[in-house]
């Protein structure tokens, strides 16, 4: 990723810690060089049906199982935060048919009224008007996504990923981060929660604990870790969790679903 177009992603959003008071600033000039370099974009008019059709497309093109769980490591010893989301929008969308909007209604939607992507946990409209797709990729870039769930956010994030030419490097350290993230969750009493994870996973690889939330929900939403009753109390602070609202420390990880992503390297 370029690195002024990066810090002007940042800078338009971030100030001082946080979120830019007043709204995000960005001047023209700084505008066009972050979307000449495929950092920052015009806003986006974009159909449900048409999302689908490009991701299927990506899918049978452009992104691979191989691809996704390669940028997902890499990005353990390098902190490149933005690999990391692939892994949940692959996950999301990878088995999701082509579909109109309204070729089936959610019986009980949780999601969408769409009942395809309802069913895959995907928060997904008819038709997006003049989205910002900047504010997606800040929060990409900034924390390893935040809305990982958005029909729109897994478009955006495999777009990208896509067209990514750099050749993901896994290297012996990151094989061995992934391995203590698992060996952590094994050792998570029955009754810890995902924030009881997140401390765990402090000293396991380099983050802060906002990327590590993210990380633990990129999980949930791979299916890695799975809650074993969604009706449990949800624990943490407020909503910080979607995915991982209701996981405990019993649950521990999906072995079918690590044998699945990462069995060449466990």
């Amino acid at each position: 990723m370029d690195a002024k177009a990066k810090k002007i992603l940042l800078n338009t959003y971030w100030s001082s810690g946080r979120w830019r008071a007043g709204g995000p600033l960005c001047t023209d000039e700084d505008f066009e060089y972050a979307k000449s370099k495929g950092v920052m974009f015009d806003p986006v008019t974009i159909s449900h049906d048409e999302c689908i059709r490009r991701l299927r497309e990506l899918h049978e093109k452009s992104i691979t199982k191989e691809k996704v769980v390669r940028a997902f490591l890499h990005s353990l010893s390098t902190r490149k935060v933005y690999l990391r989301s692939a892994l949940s929008s692959y996950a999301l969308t990878y088995d999701l048919s082509l579909h109109t909007y309204t070729a089936q209604a959610a019986e009980q939607p949780s999601y969408s009224t769409c009942s395809a992507c309802n069913d895959r946990r995907l928060m997904a409209n008819e038709l997006y008007r003049d989205e910002d797709w900047n504010v997606l990729n800040f929060e990409r870039v900034k924390w390893g996504g935040v809305r990982l769930n958005w029909l729109s956010y897994c478009l955006m994030d495999l777009e990208l990923l896509a067209g990514q030419e750099e050749e993901f490097a896994v290297i012996a350290e990151d094989v061995t981060i992934l391995r203590r993230m698992f060996e952590a969750v094994e050792d998570c009493g029955d009754k810890e929660a995902a924030r009881q994870l997140e401390k765990r996973w402090k000293d396991v690889f380099p983050s802060n604990g906002y990327e590590r939330d993210f990380v633990m929900e990129i999980w949930g939403y791979a299916g890695l870790l799975q809650s074993g009753d969604d009706y449990r109390k949800e624990r943490g602070r407020g909503t910080d969790f979607n995915s991982m609202a209701t996981w405990r420390g019993e649950d521990g990880y999906s072995r079918e679903k690590a044998e699945f992503y990462f069995g060449a390297y466990l």
